[in-house]
């Protein structure tokens, strides 16, 4: 259903300085009916990707179809397939909740029973009943995305793209979108593409596609990424990871894979994981705050592929 074959995109610089490569020689492709997690941290090139494929920006070289159509060369007809969602909020805070649905229903060309009964569908999933009448800016952030996933629903998208949707909401309200999400995606057999930088939202997805600095780095199911890594791996949490680690590969015989103040090892010794827990706590109990066993996560997996690669400060803290 949608197709990316060798995009990139260059932001040109600036005095004479070279342009920012956003995005390079990337390619995708998201079969119909299927949930792919764009996932990296921020500055990934996600949200340039996401601009392109809304057809706010066009690429510095490259192609997109979707639903067989060229983005670029026919755009009418693939637009009309798709329903986007914003990481910015795009309703009007002073309209209530009913009257933000209707103005998106109006615009697709609804009206009378069919703009009233695209309306229910759209909210049957929501917590939103007796809500309608609100104005949307007395909502909190979470009943706040489900209008937005609402709106876009009404129109039956074939595709729906999503630039992290889950944006400043709380744990709560992040699990309670991607839970509905995902329920609404596997009944109506649609086609989404949702960018995130948390790892964890990926879980669910059929496919996750893993960028760094412009580059598709992996590209799997989310099992099939943490099988990569084996089944458990040990996670030693430490302030001075940078310098403990050395030494601790050195008297211990294992590799370690620093991120921030953690270091992970990934491929175990052949006596497991509670021997190389003795010795790290024998050897290095005040260098330590904790030690822990634990199966694979998708960071995990994006904290092994960038091996030998430095790790900025801001990917860390993404």
């Amino acid at each position: 259903m949608i197709r990316i074959e060798h995009l990139s995109h260059v932001y040109p610089g600036r005095r004479g300085k070279p342009g920012r490569v956003a995005l390079g020689d990337f390619s995708l492709a998201v079969a119909s009916g299927a949930m792919t997690i764009l996932a990296g941290p921020n500055g990934s090139g996600k949200s340039t990707l996401f601009r392109i494929l809304c057809g706010l920006a066009l690429p510095s070289a490259g192609s997109v179809r979707i639903g067989g159509f060229d983005l670029f060369a026919t755009p009418g007809p693939a637009r009309a397939l798709m329903g986007v969602v914003f990481q910015a909020p795009a309703l009007d805070k002073h309209l209530s909740v009913a009257e933000n649905l209707r103005m998106h229903g109006r615009l697709y060309g609804l009206s009378g029973p069919v703009l009233a009964s695209r309306m229910d569908e759209a909210l049957a999933w929501t917590g939103l009943e007796g809500r309608l009448g609100d104005k949307v800016a007395t909502l909190s952030g979470g009943l706040a995305r489900q209008v937005e996933l609402a709106k876009c629903l009404m129109s039956h998208p074939a595709v729906l793209l999503l630039d992290e949707p889950t944006t400043g909401l709380d744990p709560a309200a992040r699990r309670s979108f991607l839970e509905a999400l995902v329920r609404i995606q596997r009944e109506r057999g649609m086609t989404v593409l949702m960018t995130s930088h948390i790892f964890s939202e990926a879980e669910d997805a059929d496919q996750v596609a893993i960028l760094r600095q412009g580059h598709l780095l992996a590209c799997d199911s989310p099992g099939a990424l943490r099988r990569q890594l084996g089944r458990d791996m040990v996670v030693v949490s430490a302030p001075a990871a940078a310098t403990l680690a050395p030494r601790l590969e050195a008297a211990l015989g294992v590799a370690c894979v620093r991120h921030g103040e953690e270091l992970r090892i990934e491929i175990l010794p052949e006596g497991g994981p509670v021997p190389l827990i003795d010795a790290v706590l024998a050897g290095f109990r005040d260098e330590v705050t904790s030690v822990a066993v634990r199966q694979p996560t998708l960071e995990d997996v994006f904290v092994h592929i960038t091996e030998g690669t430095p790790v900025s400060d801001q990917e860390l803290r993404a």
